[in-house]
Order: C-alpha cells, then structure tokens, then sequence
C-alpha cells in the first residue's frame, strides 16, 4: 500500500528531523533534498526509506555531522577528499561543484573520497550534471557490505556497486543508475521484512542453490546476491565489480581489505565538458541521433515502446510534483516513529492510498 504526500511537506520534514537530530542546516536541506529527489525519480529504496536509517546512524555516532572533507591531493583536474564520514549527499553536491568548474577549465575534473557516508540514488546526481551540460560518470562501493559473490563463488566479496551516469541531449537528460548486482540491498531487505519474494531467482544460498527469497540473504542466513546477468552471464556484472573497486577504493587508498569499516561509501565522480573534445554541438549531434533511433525503435511490445534510461524517472518526477509522492506504508511508518520521538508533526495525506 502507497500513501501520497506533497514533495515540499516532505522535504521539509526530513530537513527538521536532520536538523533536530543536530545536522547543521545546509548538510540537512542537501541531504532531504537528495533522498527525496530519489523518491520523485522512482529510487525508492534509496528514497525516504533511508530517512530513519541515517537517523539511527546519527544517534549512534557514526555519521559526522560537522566540519568540511580534508583534501588529501589536489592535481588541479584531480582531487582527491577524506570525506571523514560526513553526510553523502553533502560531500557528493560540493564534489560535483568542484568536478564540474575543474572540467570547464580542464575538459575533466575528477574527485575521488575516501570514507564518505552513504549517498543514495545515484540518478539523482545524473540529472544534475546532465542537465549542465555535461557529462557525469559516477561509480561508489560500499566497503563494510560484502553480499555479492564473485561470479561462481558462494561468498560475498562485493557490495551491489552502482554506477552512474548522465549524458545531455536536446530533450531531456539520459540517466544511467544500475548496480553491478542483479538486485540491492535496499530491495531485499524491504521484501524480506513484508514477507515478499523477488521476481527471479537472483539469490543464492550458502550452497549456491539460486532462490528468489529474501530470507536467504538476511543474518543470520549467509547468502548472497548474484552479479548482474545472474546465474547465466555473471561473469559480465563480476568484471564490471571489479572496475568500480578500482576505480573507488583502489584510487582512494581505502576499501574492503581494512578491519573495522562502518557503512558508507568510496566514490569515484568525474565531469567531462564536450567542449574539451569535439565541441558541445558535436556531442549534441550525435547524442541526439542515437537518442532518437532508440525512442523510434520498433518496439518488441507495442504496449512497452522503447525508453531511453531516466525518461520513465523524469515522467514519475513530473507527476509526483503535481499530484503528491507516493511512500510505501512500510516507509510512512518508520518515519512517522522519528517523527514523534523528536516531536515533528507528520505531514497530512493527500490521496487514499493506492
């Protein structure tokens, strides 16, 4: 069951609960901003359900609440950041601020963090960037999460990986988010809490057995989550794990081998300016063609036409905005617990649920 709430009630309730909480009031306003954003384009699992858990790690001292990243390197069109466990989405806007004017001086800028707390949706940064005009490539690894198996093992090794990217075109942005797993972590759990199952059997069990439960990949279970393809091609999600590991924790100097880590994230984000290359109406020429032979493509399913990557998430956006952003009951719940604990009154309804 979904509840609608209108997108400023809501973003102005995450931003008093991070603030009452004790977040500084810009780290508050980025961070509601952001996780909202990722319920408007459809990431809901990386939405407003993770409100209590950023929460949760608030109150427990494991997420930092003041100060700025410490630069570990400046190579002018590389930086490279401790981001000293504070908020993602914070450290993410000021990474894309300073990616973004390296690359209008350099054609690239790039910035890589170490200890970053979680970011969320990655699309959410993509329509951002894109929508400037350039070109995003954004891929994160989650250290202290090992529920990925390398493809034929039994054993996690990686976190379902996500990579990002936005591209500008004459219409609207195109917007890549896919995790090098053929599910996350944020899917699972809300299922195996509702008692659901997945659509396939993207699981495996601690014998390798494939499953589509939940339940096997949730302590104290030991299963984990396949690469991307699955079973069949996995070995093509498994290699694309392995890029995103280089890219992030191999280029910041901090990953999976040290004791100790707490969830959070390692990041990799660079900015391309078309300008740098074959020039802005180049780029456009060509972004467009390939835009449109994929919109104009004769459709398997005349009832499914074919979508480019973050249109179906700008439509969702765009009707969220108008008619009130849909919140599973699961997630209205366990923020409206937050709510009252720090006396913030939940926002009205707006719709009958659906």
């Amino acid at each position: 069951m979904n509840l609608r709430y209108h997108a400023t009630a809501l973003r102005t309730l995450a931003d008093t609960l991070f603030q009452r909480a004790g977040m500084p009031a810009d780290k508050a306003r980025d961070v509601a901003d952001i996780l909202l954003e990722g319920d408007l384009l459809g990431h809901d699992t990386h939405g407003l359900q993770l409100l209590p858990v950023y929460m949760e790690e608030i109150a427990q001292g494991r997420l930092t609440l003041e100060g700025e990243p410490e630069v570990l390197s400046d190579f002018g069109a590389v930086l490279a950041w401790d981001g000293k466990r504070l908020p993602g989405p914070w450290l993410m806007l000021r990474a894309i601020e300073q990616a973004s004017e390296r690359a209008r001086r350099f054609g690239t800028g790039i910035v890589s963090v170490r200890r970053s707390h979680h970011i969320a949706a990655l699309a959410t940064y993509a329509r951002r960037v894109a929508e400037d005009g350039l070109v995003l490539v954004l891929m994160s690894s989650a250290p202290a999460t090992s529920s990925v198996a390398p493809y034929g093992g039994t054993r996690g090794v990686f976190s379902p990986s996500p990579l990002g990217v936005g591209i500008p075109t004459g219409g609207a942005p195109v917007m890549v988010d896919v995790s090098t797993s053929i599910t996350t972590m944020g899917l699972t759990g809300r299922l195996a809490k509702e008692g659901g199952r997945l659509p396939g059997a993207w699981l495996i069990d601690e014998q390798g057995v494939p499953s589509d439960d939940p339940a096997v990949v949730t302590p104290p279970r030991k299963g984990t989550i396949l690469p991307l393809g699955g079973a069949d091609v996995g070995h093509k999600g498994y290699g694309l794990g392995l890029m995103v590991e280089a890219l992030t924790a191999g280029l910041a100097g901090q990953g999976r081998s040290e004791p100790g880590l707490r969830w959070g994230a390692t990041i990799y984000l660079q900015v391309l300016d078309p300008r740098a290359f074959n020039g802005t109406e180049a780029f456009g020429q060509q972004m467009d063609w390939i835009a449109q032979q994929c919109e104009s493509n004769p459709p398997a399913d005349p009832q499914r036409p074919v979508r480019l990557p973050g249109r179906r998430g700008l439509a969702l956006r765009q009707e969220q905005l108008a008619q009130g952003v849909r919140l599973p009951a699961s997630v209205v719940e366990a923020v409206a617990q937050w709510a009252q604990r720090f006396g913030v009154e939940m926002p009205e309804r707006i719709s009958s649920p659906q």
